[in-house]
């Protein structure tokens, strides 16, 4: 599939690269010369990335730009209720991968609170949150084949809570049952408020993961994805 041939919304932008490499280089570009002009503007920005494999050389780039970074605040979009021990921690990633270089130097705001049940901890995160100014600055997702992003799974029981949250909870616990670990994400209303918003993906099965997405745009409970695909989304695919 082409990605000329996804009937995407306008004003949904897609820059295809031919290795993960160039898409990592364009978008790290793009991240850095917004997260300048906020901060020309701010005191303090955020920058809020996903996990896995695919952001990996992103992170690479992204650790060596120049900006300002003592003012930048970095969170992930979801996380798994595990220990940074385990491997499948999202956070050990972005302190082993991001946060390095110059990046260093940026805050780290953890969604995750060791040794407590994922339900206790959850309010820990909230008041953590409370901190971090909205909207977010620059938030970049991915999207899994079900049409997740974040952790808002289709699966998921809560999936409500953390697609409408009823108090304005800027986190939700998911417990889907196709994922092994329960796990922690920023709700629907914190990530549609960015200023600006990436989606990062690769391979030809993602491809075909949006065109699926395109069709029947407003059931957002079966592919969640489906709510940030609108005016602003800029898409870096790479084969």
């Amino acid at each position: 599939m082409k990605t000329s041939e996804l009937a995407l919304p306008e004003g949904v932008e897609i820059l295809a690269s031919d290795t993960p490499e160039e898409s990592a280089e364009a978008l790290a570009e793009a991240v850095s010369a917004e997260l300048r002009q906020r901060l020309s503007r701010a005191d303090r920005v955020s920058l809020v990335v996903s996990g896995g494999s695919t952001p990996v050389p992103l992170f690479d780039a992204l650790s060596r730009a120049e900006l300002d970074w003592p003012r930048v605040t970095v969170l992930l979009a979801d996380e798994r209720w595990v220990p940074e021990s385990d491997p499948a921690s999202n956070t050990a990633l972005v302190k082993a991968r991001l946060l390095q270089n110059r990046a260093a130097a940026a805050q780290w705001l953890q969604l995750f609170v060791p040794g407590a049940a994922p339900r206790q901890g959850v309010s820990q995160i909230e008041s953590r949150l409370a901190e971090l100014e909205l909207p977010l600055d620059v938030l970049i997702l991915g999207l899994g084949s079900d049409g997740h992003t974040a952790s808002l799974f289709p699966d998921a029981p809560e999936l409500m809570q953390g697609l409408a949250p009823k108090d304005g909870q800027r986190v939700a616990i998911m417990t889907p049952p196709s994922q092994a670990q329960t796990r922690v994400t920023l709700t629907l209303p914190v990530l549609m408020s960015a200023r600006f918003t990436a989606l990062h993906v690769r391979g030809e099965e993602k491809l075909r993961t949006l065109a699926r997405a395109t069709v029947d745009p407003g059931n957002w409970e079966a592919m969640p994805i489906r709510a940030l695909l609108r005016p602003g989304l800029n898409i870096y695919w790479s084969r």
